[in-house]
């Protein structure tokens, strides 16, 4: 099976820090482009953060804030979020797409581009 289970979310006062996890099954992760998206409610679906191989990008709101990371020997990824606000509040996903060398993370900001989704987990951000 491809699958996505991500795990990491709960609630965190403003100012602290979460680590969100993306473990796949059945591919390998390397081989895909890996993208965070959050949702808060009444809100659609918004770019987070996009890694393809060792090249990552971030959402202008979470510059400086949050890090995307892989392990490859676990087949997951991470979304570190420090100094946390509520406006971060939402249910986080992760979503998975092939690959290929001329893709660039400019081009898998939209939700509709990525073919492999987890489950989402929630993250509350509120003192």
């Amino acid at each position: 099976q491809l699958q996505l289970v991500e795990s990491g979310g709960g609630l965190v006062q403003p100012g602290g820090s979460l680590r969100l996890s993306c473990a796949a099954s059945g591919f390998s992760l390397h081989n895909y482009v890996v993208g965070w998206f959050r949702q808060a409610p009444g809100k659609e679906r918004e770019g987070v953060s996009c890694m393809i191989s060792t090249n990552t990008n971030y959402a202008d709101s979470v510059k400086g804030r949050f890090t995307i990371h892989r392990d490859n020997a676990k087949n997951t990824v991470y979304l570190q979020m420090n100094s946390l606000k509520p406006e971060d509040t939402g249910v986080y996903y992760c979503a998975a797409e092939w690959w290929t060398d001329t893709d660039i993370c400019a081009a898998f900001t939209r939700p509709g581009r990525y073919g492999y989704w987890g489950q989402g987990t929630q993250v509350t951000v509120s003192s």
